[in-house]
């Protein structure tokens, strides 16, 4: 019988260890809310959300109700998508690894007691404690690696640098209300190019540009509510168009990261450790 896998969240680092799981063999579950806020939805099972279905890398994602729905599709060798941020179905589906891949940055809720096997993604865990195995996010020399003491660096707020860019290439929202873009992913936009607006419900639309030139890596999906400040995209300077459709680095690494932790786990389990 293949191992059950759930994980919460379906934005891009959580596909990312879907698609790697999925293609060892897993069979995979996974949460989302009812409105995601995944800015790289080209490459994120939560687009199955609002779009019922979800391809990324040649899997299948499909937004299931209940667990028959589940189970069919899974029985298809597919991954199942769920609406629930309570991660009620854990009570039900039972999964023998939970993965939160939430990325909150901070425990929404898991606990070390939902699964044989529990790992999570990112700060705001404490690995023995809360989950574990704790998988490092931050790019640099630790990407991936596996926490069993501790846990993962602290959010510092600043993304990454990728191409010589760390925070500007943020997309953000100028105020609150509701967002809409004016250009796909995918798109070669030049530095102060306006690529969406947010309006208020009484007829203004405020601009949300970008800072600098590069490809609309990610944008939300239009009808999100934003607050001012919060992220609504990104922007790749390596002006790479075919990487907006691909898994990232980041997100395979995460996934090994997550791959070494279960394998690891069960070898322990199995030795009696």
């Amino acid at each position: 019988m293949k191992k059950k896998v759930l994980i919460k969240g379906a934005g891009d680092l959580a596909t990312g260890i879907a698609c790697r799981l999925h293609n060892c063999g897993f069979r995979i579950v996974m949460t989302e809310t009812a409105v995601p806020t995944t800015v790289r939805r080209t490459v994120a099972f939560s687009r199955a959300v609002y779009e019922k279905r979800a391809q990324v890398e040649g899997i299948e994602g499909v937004l299931c109700r209940d667990l028959p729905e589940i189970e069919k599709t899974l029985a298809q060798e597919k991954i199942a998508v769920i609406v629930d941020e309570d991660c009620r179905i854990v009570r039900g589906w039972k999964p023998d690894i939970e993965v939160d891949a939430i990325i909150a940055k901070k425990n929404t809720g898991t606990t070390i007691q939902d699964a044989p096997i529990v790992i999570a993604a990112g700060p705001g865990f404490k690995a023995g404690k809360d989950c574990h195995c704790v998988i490092e996010t931050k790019r640099g020399h630790d990407l991936g690696r596996c926490i069993w003491s501790g846990e993962a660096a602290a959010n510092t707020g600043i993304p990454g640098m990728i191409g010589g860019y760390g925070i500007e290439r943020l997309i953000k929202a100028p105020c609150d209300g509701i967002f809409f873009g004016t250009v796909p992913i995918g798109y070669q936009a030049a530095a102060g190019e306006t690529v969406g607006y947010v309006s208020d419900g009484s007829g203004k639309k405020t601009p949300v540009t970008v800072s600098i030139q590069g490809v609309i890596r990610g944008i939300l999906q239009d009808g999100v509510p934003v607050k001012k400040g919060m992220k609504a995209g990104d922007v790749d300077p390596r002006d790479v168009v075919e990487n907006c459709h691909t898994v990232s680095d980041k997100a395979r690494a995460v996934g090994g990261g997550v791959l070494e932790a279960i394998l690891a786990l069960e070898n322990r389990m199995e030795k009696g450790v």
